[in-house]
């Protein structure tokens, strides 16, 4: 497999081994031996999650406050664009995003570390998204900040997105920050 740093301290893409023919293919999504070799990608993930969503959808931008999560996604079925964001005040890439097209047929991974918020929007009529973590999810510790903020600047390559209401009413990074 390759790992590519990003732009983003600690936000890597994978890109794995895929062995195929004309029978379909086979790839090792994860192993701990493996994916130790590279620094960035040293973690205990101890939470797998698997979200179906629509066309047009768009899951973000979420975060954990007290106890982050970093997170390694990759979609099983269909097509993504997968957006991490360092929404730390004190970072010096503060407000900067990183989006990687995701899909079925790459089998491209991101890994985004603990701190970063993370979003991404579906461009396949159906998408299968999982991903592992390296803490539990925690309901009363989950963030979030605005998928359209302008001051973070995604261009995101859908328009009119379908939100969830709590997505909808997510705030700015600066309201964020400011509370």
């Amino acid at each position: 497999m390759r790992v590519e740093e990003t732009a983003l301290p600690g936000v890597v893409v994978i890109r794995p081994d895929v062995f195929g023919d004309d029978r379909g293919f086979l790839l090792e999504s994860y192993s701990k031996n493996r994916y130790s070799e590279f620094e960035a990608l040293r973690h205990d993930f101890v939470q797998d999650n698997h979200s179906r969503s629509r066309r047009g959808v768009l899951r973000g931008l979420h975060f954990q406050e007290q106890q982050p999560q970093g997170k390694l996604v990759r979609v099983s079925r269909g097509r993504v664009y997968d957006v991490a964001v360092d929404v730390n005040p004190s970072s010096p890439t503060f407000r900067e995003h990183v989006g990687v097209y995701l899909d079925d047929a790459s089998h491209v991974q991101l890994f985004i570390p603990a701190g970063y918020a993370h979003g991404f929007c579906v461009l396949s009529e159906v998408a299968d998204f999982e991903y592992k973590c390296t803490a539990h999810y925690r309901p009363g510790d989950a963030r979030g900040v605005a998928w359209n903020d302008p001051t973070i600047g995604i261009q995101w390559p859908i328009e009119d997105p379908i939100l969830s209401v709590a997505d909808s009413r997510n705030p700015t990074l600066d309201e964020y920050v400011a509370r």
